[in-house]
């Protein structure tokens, strides 16, 4: 039973990992000097570097994701990313952070399981044989 909704299961989880970081790096272009200084007052080191990074990541590979192209890497590429912003924006140090930091880790969580076994019957990858 859980085999003949393998396809189906991987396609929602990349739609619903990808739907958290496309709108998300769309908003920082719309707001880029905004999103720039809440990173320069968080202590991020050349703020405007680290947004467009930022957007790459969330835009970017977002759209890999949820096209399922290069999936595996794409998948890791947020995980990694979402992992370190993880400590600057939402330190344990502050308890009002811990709810959103936890989460994160289980995006960071959700995005290696997708690395590991990639994207599934229904993506580009498998199209392309991969």
């Amino acid at each position: 039973m859980l085999t003949a909704l393998q396809t189906p299961l991987s396609l929602a989880g990349r739609l619903l990992l990808a739907l958290l970081f496309i709108p998300a790096g769309f908003g920082k272009i719309g707001g880029f000097a905004a999103t720039a200084g809440y990173a320069a007052s968080k202590g991020v080191p050349l703020p405007e570097l680290a947004i467009a990074i930022a957007i790459f990541v969330e835009l970017g590979l977002g759209l890999l994701l949820l096209v399922g192209f290069q999936t595996r890497w794409a998948a890791f590429g947020m995980a990694f990313f979402t992992f370190v912003i993880s400590f600057i924006f939402h330190p344990l140090s502050d308890p009002s952070q811990a709810q959103s930091f936890f989460k994160n880790m289980a995006i960071v969580g959700g995005l290696l399981s997708v690395a590991a076994g990639g994207a599934g019957a229904w993506s580009l990858d498998a199209r392309r044989g991969q």
